[in-house]
C-alpha cells in the first residue's frame, strides 16, 4: 500500500547529523512552495550517499509506493523559463544537431539571475564542480587513461560540436537579445559546463508506442526535474519514474529497507556511457549492462588479413559495398558485445555471412536478392543463440577467425593487459589510493577488455 505523500519539509528531508547545508535548506523550502511532495518514508541527504546528494529510506518500503511526486509546473524547461517567450519566437534560429540550444540559453539566464524562480535548485550546483565528465580532463588524461575505450572520440566530437554550436547559433542569437545574454557573462566555459549538467541531470520525456513507430516524430526536448535528478544511479536500481499528464512521481520497485539509499535509473547504461555523460561509473563487476565494442572496420580488417590475391581482394570490397548499402555495416559503425554475447545481432551475422562467402555463393546471394530483411521472429532468436558466448563455438570457422582477429585489434588499442588491471582491482589498498579518474577509467577499461577476452575464448579453434 502506497504510503501517503505530504508536502516536502525540511526536518523530514535533512539526515540526522548532516552538516548545514544552506542550499540543500533553501532547495526543500522551495519544493515545498512548488507542490512537490514526498513520502515520509525517505528523505534527501548529502551524507551516506555514494554521490553528492542522493535519497535514502527512512523506513523499510515496499514495492509501489510513490516516494516523492513533482507537478510538471516545477520542471525546468525552455517551455517553463521567464525566456520562454524569447526562445519561442527565434526557435528557427536555435535549430542545432543536439536540439539542446533552447535549454541551454534558458539554463544560462536563470542560472545568472539573481531573482530566478529557479535559484534554490540550481543553486545546488555552485559553479558545476561537481561535475567530472571526461570533457573537463585534459587531452593527455583522456587518451592515456581511456584509450581504445571509444570515449577519447566521443569527447573530442563533443567538444568540436559545444564549440561550434556555441559560436555559430549561440554567440549571434545573444548579440541580437543583448538585454538578457551576453557573451561576457555567458561565456563558453559555462556553456560548456551547462552542457555536461543537461547530460548528467536532465530527462527526457518517453515516447509513445505509437510515436516511436513514427519515423517523422521528433524526440522531446530534454528538461530539468528537481528532486528526481538528485537521485543516484546503478544498473541494479529500486525505484523508476513514470510520467503522467500533471505529474512526475518516483515509484519503488521492490522492498527498500530502512537505510539503504533509493537508486533510479538512467537506463541501460555500459560504464563508458556513464562515464562519458554522467561522470561517474559502476565498480566491476556491478554493472550488468556493461559493453564492449568492435569497430566493423576491425572485421573489415580481419577479412583483408586473410586475403592473399589481387581478386580476393577486390571480391571483399564489392562485399562490403553490399554491406553498406544494406545498411548492415558504416564507416564509424560498431558491433556490440556484452556480457551474454552480441547485442547487433543482424548486423554480425549478415556481415559474417557475407564476407565468408565463395564468390560463386557471393554471386547467386545477389542474383537472389539474399538480403531482405528477416522479419522472423523464431529465426532472429537463433540468430541470437547463435552469436552468444555459447552458441559462437558452434559457427563456422571462418566466421570465428573473423571475430578472433577482430577483438585481437581491439584488445591491441588498449593500453596496458587485463591481468594488470585485475591486479590493480584486487589490491584494495592500491585501488584505494587511485584518484577518481583513474579508478572510473580502470573501471570502464577492465569491463571492456572481459568481454572482448570471453569473444577470444568462445572464438578459439
Amino acid at each position: 500500500m502506497a504510503s501517503d505523500a505530504k508536502r516536502l519539509k525540511i526536518h523530514d528531508s535533512l539526515a540526522s547529523g548532516d552538516p548545514a547545508d544552506s542550499p540543500l535548506q533553501n532547495f526543500v523550502g522551495w519544493c515545498q512552495t512548488v507542490g512537490v511532495t514526498l513520502s515520509d518514508k525517505v528523505y534527501l541527504s548529502k551524507v551516506g550517499t555514494v554521490a553528492e546528494y542522493g535519497m535514502l529510506a527512512k523506513e523499510d518500503i515496499e514495492a509501489g509506493e510513490i516516494l516523492f511526486s513533482i507537478p510538471r509546473t516545477a520542471l525546468l524547461s525552455q517551455n517553463t523559463t521567464r525566456v520562454k517567450d524569447i526562445l519561442q519566437e527565434g526557435k528557427c534560429s536555435l535549430e542545432s544537431k543536439s536540439g539542446w540550444v533552447p535549454l541551454l540559453l534558458a539554463l544560462m539566464w536563470e542560472y545568472t539571475s539573481p531573482d530566478s524562480h529557479w535559484r534554490p535548485y540550481l543553486s545546488l550546483w555552485p559553479d558545476f564542480k561537481v561535475l567530472d565528465h571526461p570533457m573537463f580532463w585534459s587531452k593527455n588524461e583522456r587518451d592515456s587513461l581511456l584509450q581504445g575505450t571509444g570515449i577519447p572520440d566521443a569527447v573530442d566530437a563533443d567538444i568540436s560540436n559545444i564549440q561550434k554550436e556555441y559560436s555559430s547559433i549561440v554567440v549571434p542569437f545573444m548579440h541580437s537579445h543583448s538585454d538578457l545574454w551576453s557573451p561576457e557573462k555567458h561565456t563558453l566555459e559555462l556553456y560548456k559546463s551547462l552542457v555536461a549538467f543537461v547530460m548528467a541531470y536532465s530527462f527526457q520525456e518517453p515516447m509513445d508506442e505509437d510515436e516511436d513507430d513514427d519515423e517523422e516524430s521528433d524526440p522531446s526536448p530534454p528538461m530539468m526535474v528537481p528532486v528526481a535528478d538528485m537521485l543516484n544511479h546503478v544498473s541494479n536500481h529500486n525505484a523508476n519514474l513514470e510520467y503522467t499528464p500533471e505529474l512526475l512521481k518516483m515509484v519503488s520497485v521492490c522492498r527498500i529497507t530502512a537505510g539503504e539509499e533509493i537508486f533510479n535509473t538512467y537506463g541501460q547504461m555500459a560504464n563508458w556511457q556513464l562515464l562519458h555523460m554522467y561522470g561517474f561509473t559502476e565498480p566491476y563487476p556491478s554493472n550488468s549492462n556493461d559493453t564492449a565494442d568492435i569497430q566493423m572496420s576491425s572485421i573489415y580488417k580481419a577479412a583483408a588479413h586473410v586475403t592473399c590475391s589481387e581478386a580476393a581482394q577486390h571480391l571483399l570490397e564489392e562485399k562490403w559495398r553490399l554491406l553498406t548499402q544494406m545498411d548492415m555495416v558504416g564507416e564509424k559503425g560498431v558491433f556490440i558485445f556484452s556480457r551474454t554475447g552480441s547485442l547487433t545481432d543482424m548486423e554480425l551475422f549478415t556481415t559474417l555471412k557475407i564476407l565468408c562467402m565463395a564468390a560463386e555463393q557471393f554471386e547467386e546471394f545477389k542474383e537472389n536478392e539474399g538480403w531482405e530483411e528477416v522479419e522472423d521472429e523464431e529465426e532472429e532468436e537463433k540468430i541470437g543463440r547463435a552469436l552468444s558466448y555459447e552458441g559462437i563455438p558452434a559457427l563456422p570457422g571462418s566466421w570465428r577467425e573473423l571475430l578472433n582477429r577482430a577483438a585481437r585489434f581491439t584488445l591491441d588499442s588498449f593500453s596496458g593487459s587485463l591481468d594488470a588491471d585485475r591486479a590493480l582491482l584486487e589490491n584494495q589498498r592500491a585501488h584505494s589510493q587511485l584518484g577518481s579518474r583513474v579508478k572510473h577509467a580502470l573501471h570502464v577499461r577492465y569491463g571492456q577488455k572481459v568481454i572482448l577476452h570471453r569473444l577470444l575464448q568462445a572464438t578459439q579453434s
